[in-house]
């Protein structure tokens, strides 16, 4: 089909209402939504093998902890590689290759005997398939399908990685309590090769693939040529974004995102909450608690993104978030009690509502390459949370306690805010693009 015959396609069916009600860039993101609870499982799992892996296998948090910190940073530094491999070979791809890799890497601790098999099956390769699973994704896919409602769908995409854990944290929790952390590891396993099948037949690339406009586009959008060299694109636009402030203002705050979420409270706070006589099966499940309320927030934050300045949703997300966690450490206790509910809550509505906001931002100061510019803010993101996954782990073992990383990280969150307010903003139609 030529790119005219497309073009006429696309025009009719926008005439033809009757025949397309629904446009099929709400299908891909359904498909992307599902894909990602699916592969949500594996970061549910990380916070519950510290206790069974520490009486297992007498290894100490701190190298329980690398491995999680490994996971996370390869998380995040693969997600700028994930998205220009996206753009060389497609989305389908790269993403069925990931659920494989992490159901590979998943599956092998089964077996493992010694420290470093688990540094190479749950740090390196749940942490390479991972990435190519990470936000970058959900970003690339809004992108190319979507040219309004973007901030919505983003929330969408987001929270399904929320909704992946509501469903599957209490399960495993369950799991690892009743029969061992081995089944855990191996449903984790199961789930991304669950998922595989509806990415490869449900899943497509561009909308000039289906001869469609991107939904609320007005022009057809004819898909481009694959992209050579995804290496050396991620470094080129790496390099050009490093130039401006805004990249840096973006990467440190979204780092602190990442210290005080998934290295923070999703690694540390079942052992912390265990630690205080709660059960590990109620302490996750205040965590699934979370993930309910945080695709709430989530897609709340995208509604507010498509209308609010996004500067200042972020300071106002990241200084609730900095009190939340200055209160954390009296509201621990062997049972849940109205004020612990109550910052489940909060913290929920505040998990991951950075996200909108933040892709805005890198939408409105790289244009084509924001993708890409994404993928590595969101390394940033998973540097932050690797660091303090080892040295919340490390900080337990030499303190006796988990407040002193509690207490830093509400610091850091205030940091953030002030940040998020310096960002300037950049004139409409002037956009950094990489060489």
């Amino acid at each position: 089909m030529t790119q005219t015959t497309e073009a006429a396609t696309a025009v009719e069916e926008t005439k033809s209402p009757t025949k397309r009600r629904i446009h099929r860039a709400w299908f891909v993101a359904a498909v992307t939504f599902v894909t990602i609870i699916g592969a949500a499982a594996f970061r549910s799992l990380p916070g519950l093998l510290i206790d069974p892996l520490n009486e297992d296998f007498g290894w100490s948090r701190g190298t329980i902890g690398a491995a999680v910190s490994i996971n996370l940073a390869l998380y995040g530094l693969t997600a700028p590689f994930a998205a220009a491999l996206m753009d060389r070979f497609g989305i389908r791809r790269v993403v069925a290759v990931a659920l494989t890799v992490i159901a590979i890497g998943s599956g092998l601790t089964v077996w493992m005997t010694a420290a470093w098999q688990l540094l190479l099956g749950w740090g390196l390769l749940v942490g390479l398939g991972s990435g190519s699973m990470a936000l970058a994704f959900a970003a690339t896919v809004t992108n190319r399908w979507f040219t309004e409602r973007r901030g919505l769908v983003t929330g969408i995409l987001t929270a399904a990685s929320a909704s992946g854990q509501l469903i599957f944290l209490p399960m495993l929790a369950w799991i690892v309590e009743n029969h061992s952390w081995r089944p855990a590891a191996v449903t984790v396993a199961l789930a991304a090769l669950a998922v595989v099948p509806f990415v490869w037949l449900l899943l497509r690339d561009h909308p000039a693939d289906v001869g469609l406009k991107p939904y609320g586009a007005k022009e057809f959008v004819p898909k481009p040529p694959p992209a050579r060299g995804a290496a050396r694109r991620a470094i080129t636009v790496l390099f050009s974004a490093a130039r401006t402030g805004p990249f840096w203002l973006l990467a440190g705050t979204f780092a602190i995102c990442g210290a005080s979420t998934n290295g923070l409270i999703q690694t540390h706070f079942v052992p912390a909450a265990h630690d205080d006589h709660m059960p590990v099966t109620t302490a996750a499940s205040l965590l699934a608690v979370i993930g309910v309320f945080d695709v709430v927030g989530t897609i709340a934050s995208g509604w507010f993104t498509d209308r609010y300045e996004p500067r200042r949703l972020l300071a106002v997300y990241y200084a609730l978030r900095g009190i939340s966690l200055l209160f954390l450490p009296i509201l621990l206790a062997p049972s849940v009690h109205p004020p612990m509910l109550f910052f489940i809550v909060f913290y929920g509505l505040d998990w991951v509502a950075t996200v909108p906001p933040t892709v805005a931002l890198c939408r409105e100061q790289y244009g084509e390459d924001s993708a890409i510019v994404f993928g590595w803010v969101l390394a940033s993101h998973q540097v932050g949370a690797a660091l303090v996954a080892f040295l919340g782990g490390v900080a337990r073992d030499v303190f006796g306690s988990y407040d002193m990383v509690w207490y830093t990280s509400g610091a850091l969150c205030a940091v953030a805010a002030l940040m998020a307010l310096v960002i300037r903003r950049r004139p409409a139609g002037s956009v950094v693009v990489a060489a």
